[in-house]
């Protein structure tokens, strides 16, 4: 897989939309490129540390979704990465 460093528009980027966009801003990511490399667990947590409330775990499905795919994973359907989250937040706690 190749990271897709070429994309420069969030919207490029399946599940992405204008809320997602503003929360991934919140945690300091302004550019799409900043997701490759990153934790979306962590940035789920992160940004629910800096806004003092616990958002819908599906947005954690997004994140997820969002940093594979511009590693270079195939677009999938964010609800595809639940069991995936369920898994690991069930193992962290």
């Amino acid at each position: 897989m190749k990271n897709r460093t070429d994309i420069t528009d969030f919207n490029k980027i399946p599940n992405v939309g204008p809320a997602t966009i503003r929360y991934l801003n919140i945690i300091g990511i302004n550019k799409p490129f900043e997701l490759i490399g990153q934790n979306p667990y962590l940035m789920y947590r992160e940004l629910c540390n800096i806004a003092g409330k616990q958002f819908d775990p599906c947005l954690a499905d997004v994140f997820i979704s969002a940093v594979k795919f511009m590693e270079g994973a195939k677009p999938q359907k964010w609800w595809c990465y639940t069991e995936e989250r369920k898994r690991y937040f069930s193992e962290k706690i």
